[in-house]
């Protein structure tokens, strides 16, 4: 009976601790993140910072993908930066609140799925050139502005004790899990380099050189807007924006982490989730967000599986705020710095620098475009639409060069053309050219047994092929057509006459 006890609560007990400390070492690198995006949208520290905390604990008990952690995010301060400069901090709350509605109207809807439709070059593109962007962010701490306002780099001692804290801390974060699993090795290193600076006396820059980030509780707060159809029509763009970037980015990171865990998250009740917390959000005064996909990175790999792990840095995110700020305050920037150097390198997909000469060039050109979009333009979704749009071209030209025909008379003199291959605007203008109307007998059979009609550019061509073969007086028969085919066809039936062959056994003769 002990050993069946120890066998059922020790697995437990080890998870739960792995959980916590996940949660920590993610609460930690939040506090920057979410401080810097805030910087960005042009609103105080204490939003965004609210915002992680209401979105990161809301989506953590809600949400699709366990270990999958949310906040505020710099995809979305970087769409909202206009209209807070434009109309004010209050426009951006209501336009929050609609985001969240058109998110849980996706997940209702079930939309979630068309995630399936980004390919795989499009996702090592995207999770490429986000490890390219947080690695570029990260240089903006090398930085400093001069008493006359010019940003400049560091140079002499402040550069190298910099240099030297970041390179402390990713060494400890690659080498410390060789060693021990016990704790997160980004934890240990957080807190190592803290305590070198602290107790070390080392002037280096620290969280408290960003923003304060003490404050209270968040407080429910109603949107100060006129609630008439000119506000509807100002916010609904940047909505509509927010919620389909937020979508994008958190459904992509589920993908990445469903690969990592080797588990399956749930697309649909995520966009729900992401809905409620960005609703909620927007009435308690944030900023808006999404999944982060690195600090959710942080907490898997430090161990962080399921909901307590999210709960936890959400949690322990507000708990800096309320009583540990002046603490947190002093954990050096470098430490963040080496650790989100660390995100991503790992978060780059190295594998796909050994695909180049063993797949498609299209898809390699797919997975440079995206990649280049994501780090220069750093619109996530805009690299993603523009991906998922130059694969399906590639896919439908492609599909276009498969149609073709093969003809041969029977022993009535009716000739048959068996098709093969889709029918569709991409292969419609092959289709009719593989007919000879002036050539051929009174009678003739277009065989679908191997081809389908998938849109109207598809019926546009059968009825093109018809068409001539009538004004020579000769009679078209369709045979073995498809259910979805055959829908196709009676839909369009006033733009189009269609015979079907008597020994057809899915369809009647239409008399024309």
């Amino acid at each position: 009976m002990t050993q069946m006890f120890y066998r059922l609560f020790k697995p437990t007990q080890a998870n739960l601790k792995d959980e916590v400390l996940s949660g920590l070492t993610v609460a930690l690198a939040l506090v920057p993140e979410a401080v810097a995006f805030s910087l960005i949208a042009g609103v105080s520290p204490l939003i965004g910072l609210y915002t992680a905390f209401i979105i990161g604990l809301i989506t953590s008990i809600l949400g699709g993908r366990p270990g999958m952690i949310s906040g505020a995010t710099g995809a979305i301060a970087v769409v909202v930066v206009a209209l807070v400069a434009t109309h004010g901090v209050e426009y951006l709350f209501a336009a929050v609140i609609l985001m969240g509605l058109i998110q849980i109207l996706v997940g209702v809807l079930k939309l979630g799925k068309l995630i399936r439709l980004v390919p795989h070059p499009v996702m090592f593109g995207f999770v490429n050139g986000l490890a390219i962007v947080i690695a570029m962010a990260q240089f903006d701490q090398f930085k400093f502005t001069t008493a006359t306002g010019a940003v400049e780099w560091m140079s002499g001692s402040p550069l190298y004790i910099m240099l030297a804290l970041v390179a402390l801390t990713m060494i400890i974060i690659k080498f410390l899990p060789k060693l021990t699993s016990a704790v997160p090795s980004a934890l240990v290193a957080i807190t190592t380099v803290s305590f070198i600076v602290i107790f070390g006396g080392v002037d280096t820059r620290t969280v408290g050189d960003l923003a304060s980030i003490s404050g209270g509780l968040p407080e429910f707060h109603l949107p100060m807007v006129p609630l008439n159809l000119e506000t509807f029509m100002i916010i609904l763009p940047y909505s509509a924006i927010m919620a389909g970037v937020g979508l994008i980015e958190s459904l992509l990171t589920l993908t990445l982490i469903d690969e990592i865990t080797e588990t399956r998250g749930h697309g649909n009740k995520e966009c729900v989730a992401q809905g409620v917390a960005n609703l909620t959000t927007g009435f308690f005064g944030g900023m808006g967000g999404c999944a982060m996909i690195g600090q959710s990175l942080i907490n898997v790999n430090a161990g962080g599986r399921n909901r307590i792990s999210g709960i936890v840095a959400s949690v322990g995110l507000l708990v800096f705020i309320l009583f540990l700020s002046t603490y947190i305050e002093m954990v050096p920037m470098a430490a963040l710095v080496g650790l989100m150097f660390m995100v991503a390198i790992g978060t780059f997909e190295w594998a796909s620098l050994k695909v180049f000469r063993k797949v498609p060039f299209h898809d390699v050109l797919v997975m440079v475009i995206v990649t280049l979009v994501t780090v220069f333009l750093h619109n996530l979704a805009l690299a993603v639409l523009i991906g998922v749009i130059i694969s399906a071209l590639v896919f439908a030209w492609q599909n276009a060069k498969m149609i073709r025909t093969r003809k041969r008379i029977d022993e009535n003199g009716v000739k048959h053309y068996e098709v093969f291959g889709p029918l569709f605007f991409a292969s419609a203008l092959t289709f009719g050219q593989k007919f000879d109307p002036t050539n051929d007998p009174d009678e003739i059979v277009i065989d679908f047994a191997e081809s389908r009609i998938v849109d109207h550019s598809g019926i546009d061509a059968i009825h093109k092929v018809t068409e001539r073969y009538q004004k020579l007086g000769k009679t078209v028969y369709i045979r073995h057509l498809n259910t979805s085919s055959k829908v196709l066809l009676e839909k369009a039936e006033k733009i189009i006459n269609v015979n079907y062959t008597d020994d057809d056994p899915s369809f009647k003769i239409i008399v024309d």
